[in-house]
């Protein structure tokens, strides 16, 4: 148990027979009344976000997690294989606790966070940005480029991405894991 004092970005609580990690809080001191804390709550399962009030002194049911760094090794279906790199030990991702599993290349590292008391995975996080080679885009027309415009491009692991103009194929560009979109061309 943790009181809400020990609230802090990444906990991981069980709240309403679900695991929640905390996004964003802001502990809330009005001239009138208790204190309270607003958070930005994100079910680990479903990946669902809420909003929720706590009153000052509630407690909290923690859930002890474990962040561990796993390889990517290869995909099966909906199942990602993943190797740890410590113990070499071989786990089984399902598609949907992957943050970006369009963006996952044979052999990049990823985060695995586990809940500590049964061992099962909880959330699987890709890099904040990864490097991928551009494999398909039309070529760019000269003189195009009065307004920031983008064409769409296919990078070597499948997924889609708008991209500047002057990206051609065989660049490497740096794409955002968050969002999906192009960051930068990177010289490799």
């Amino acid at each position: 148990m943790v009181g809400t004092s020990d609230i802090k970005k990444g906990l991981c609580i069980r709240y309403n027979n679900g695991i929640y990690t905390i996004i964003d809080f802001q502990h809330v001191k009005p001239g009138k009344g208790p204190a309270f804390i607003r958070t930005t709550l994100k079910n680990v399962e479903t990946g669902k976000v809420i909003d929720n009030t706590f009153t000052s002194g509630h407690k909290l049911d923690n859930v002890r997690v474990e962040r561990r760094t796993y390889q990517f090794l290869y995909k099966e279906d909906t199942t990602y294989h993943f190797m740890n790199n410590e113990s070499y030990e071989q786990t089984f991702i399902d598609e949907k606790i992957i943050n970006a599993p369009q963006f996952l290349k044979e052999g990049n590292n990823a985060e695995i966070v586990f809940d500590a008391d049964n061992e099962s995975a909880l959330i699987c996080e890709l890099p904040a940005s990864i490097v991928l080679e551009i494999t398909y885009t039309e070529p760019g027309e000269k003189g195009n480029t009065a307004t920031n415009a983008f064409k769409p491009a296919t990078v070597e692991t499948g997924a889609e991405v708008r991209v500047p103009l002057f990206i051609n194929e065989g660049d490497h560009i740096k794409i955002s894991t968050a969002s999906g979109d192009y960051s930068e061309r990177v010289k490799v």
